[in-house]
C-alpha cells in the first residue's frame, strides 16, 4: 500500500516537473545601461556628419559615401539591444504555476473517473470486518453473509494468507466461501493447500468432496468416494459423509448402494425432521427405479466369507409372507452402514450366501476397512434394510474378519 502511493507520488512529481520546468529555466540576457541605445544612435549620427564632411571636402566620392552609410547602419542594428521586460520572470512563475495547478487538477478527475479509489476503500472494510465475516460464516452469528460480503470475505481471506503465509483454516475457510460463490476452481486449489499441510482434516475432505460432486465428472466422482471413505474410517458415524456417498450412489444410479445409505440417514433422524420425508421420498424413488431395472444385491466369490443362515424352529411359522431376506456385515464399532450386504426375495432355508469386498454398499467401505466385524441376517418385511416391528433377526458375535472364511448364523429373534 505504501509503496503504491509512492509510485503514484512520484510519477505526479515527474508529470509536474515536465510542465514547469521550461517555464522556470533562466534565459541569458545580455545586460545593458538604460542609455547603451541612446548612445549607438548618438554615435552612429556623429559618423554620419564626419561621413559627410568628407564628402564636401572631396575625401571620398559619392559612391564611397553611400556605402560608408550603408555600412553605418548594418552596424548600428547589429549593434542594437532589444528591449527586455523587468517582469518576465514573474510571469514564467504564474505560468509554471498555472501548468502545475492543470495537471494536479487533471490528475484528480482522471483518477476519480478511472481509479481504484472504491476497491481500495471496499479492500480496507473487508479487512476491518474479517472477523466478523468468520463469525457469521462459520460459527452461524447473526445474519447469513451475502454475496457482496462473501467476495468481500474471500478478498480479505487471500490478504490474510499473503501477509501471514499458510493457514490451513484460513485455506479451509477460502474454499468454502469459494463454493458459495461457485468459484470451483478457486476452491480446489484452496482445498489442496489445506490438504497439504493437514491430509487428514476431516472437514476439509468433506468439503472438497462436495466440490469435486458439483464438477460432476466420473472421475471426481470416484475421487469424492475415496475421501468419504477415508472419512468414514475415522468417523464412522459422520452423516455428511454417508449422505454424499448416497448421492454419489444415486448420480451413478447404483440403487442398491444409494437406498442403504440414505436408509442409514434415515435411521438416525427423527420423524419431525424437515429432511425426512424428503429422504423417504428418495427411498422410495430408488425402489421404484430397482423394481423396473429388478436389481439385486451382488453375489460374488472374491476374497468372500461364506455365511449359512438357518431360521429356529420356533420362529418358522412367524416368517413375513413375502419377506425378503438381507444378510450383511458391519464393523461391530463404528458406521451403521453394512460393508458388504446380499439380498434376496427368493430364499430356502438353509441357505449360504458369500460376502466380500465386491459386495460393499460403498466404494472403498468395504469388508477389508474393517478389522471386526458383525455378520447379521434378517428378514424384511418392507423391503428395507433398517429394522422394523414383526422382523426376524440374527446376529452373529463379533468377529476378527482375517480369521473367519465360513460362518454359521441362526435367525433367532422376533423384533418387537
Amino acid at each position: 500500500m505504501i509503496l503504491m502511493w509512492a509510485c503514484f507520488a512520484l510519477l505526479t512529481l515527474v508529470a509536474l516537473g515536465f510542465v514547469m520546468l521550461p517555464f522556470l529555466k533562466k534565459e541569458r540576457v545580455q545586460t545593458i545601461t538604460h542609455n547603451a541605445n541612446a548612445e549607438l544612435i548618438s554615435i552612429y549620427e556623429q559618423r554620419l556628419v564626419d561621413l559627410q564632411t568628407d564628402l564636401d571636402n572631396q575625401r571620398i566620392d559619392t559612391v564611397n559615401h553611400a556605402e560608408s552609410i550603408i555600412e553605418l547602419k548594418r552596424r548600428l542594428l547589429n549593434e542594437l539591444s532589444p528591449e527586455k521586460s523587468l517582469n518576465s520572470k514573474g510571469n514564467n512563475r504564474i505560468f509554471a504555476l498555472t501548468g502545475g495547478a492543470f495537471v494536479l487538477a487533471l490528475t484528480g478527475v482522471f483518477y476519480s473517473l478511472t481509479g481504484s479509489q472504491q476497491q481500495i476503500s471496499a479492500w480496507h472494510d473487508a479487512m476491518d470486518n474479517l472477523a466478523d465475516y468468520g463469525e457469521r460464516a462459520v460459527m452461524q452469528k447473526g445474519e447469513p453473509l451475502s454475496q457482496n460480503e462473501l467476495q468481500a470475505f474471500a478478498l480479505a481471506l487471500r490478504t490474510k494468507l499473503s501477509r501471514s503465509g499458510d493457514d490451513e483454516v484460513a485455506w479451509m475457510l477460502l474454499g468454502r466461501v469459494a463454493m458459495s460463490l461457485n468459484e470451483f476452481d478457486m476452491a480446489q486449489q484452496s482445498f489442496d493447500k489445506a490438504l497439504r499441510m493437514n491430509p487428514d482434516n476431516m472437514q476439509v475432505l468433506i468439503s472438497y468432496s462436495q466440490v469435486l460432486l458439483l464438477e460432476g465428472s466420473e472421475a471426481n466422482m470416484t475421487r469424492a468416494a475415496g475421501m468419504l471413505s477415508k472419512v468414514l474410517k475415522v468417523e464412522p458415524t459422520n452423516l455428511d459423509a454417508i449422505s454424499l456417498l448416497a448421492l454419489i450412489a444415486y448420480e451413478r444410479k447404483d440403487w442398491p448402494q444409494a437406498k442403504a445409505a440414505f436408509e442409514v440417514l434415515l435411521a438416525s433422524m427423527e420423524k419431525n425432521d424437515s429432511r425426512y420425508s424428503m429422504i423417504s421420498e428418495r427411498i422410495a424413488d430408488i425402489e421404484k427405479q430397482m423394481r423396473a431395472e429388478g436389481s439385486v444385491m451382488p453375489v460374488t466369490t472374491t476374497g468372500a466369507i461364506a455365511v449359512t443362515v438357518d431360521i429356529a424352529k420356533e420362529l418358522i411359522d412367524k416368517q413375513p409372507k413375502d419377506g425378503i431376506l438381507f444378510i450383511f456385515a458391519k464393523a461391530a464399532s463404528g458406521s451403521p452402514m453394512p460393508l458388504a450386504a446380499v439380498k434376496l426375495a427368493k430364499y430356502s432355508f438353509p441357505i449360504t450366501v458369500e460376502l466380500s469386498d465386491s459386495s460393499a454398499m460403498v466404494a472403498g467401505l468395504n469388508l477389508s476397512s474393517a478389522e471386526n466385524i458383525i455378520i447379521s441376517a434378517r428378514i424384511s418385511i418392507d423391503d428395507s434394510v433398517m429394522p422394523s416391528s414383526g422382523e426376524l433377526e440374527g446376529h452373529s458375535e463379533s468377529l476378527k474378519r482375517e480369521s473367519v472364511s465360513d460362518y454359521q448364523l441362526q435367525i433367532d429373534t422376533l423384533i418387537p
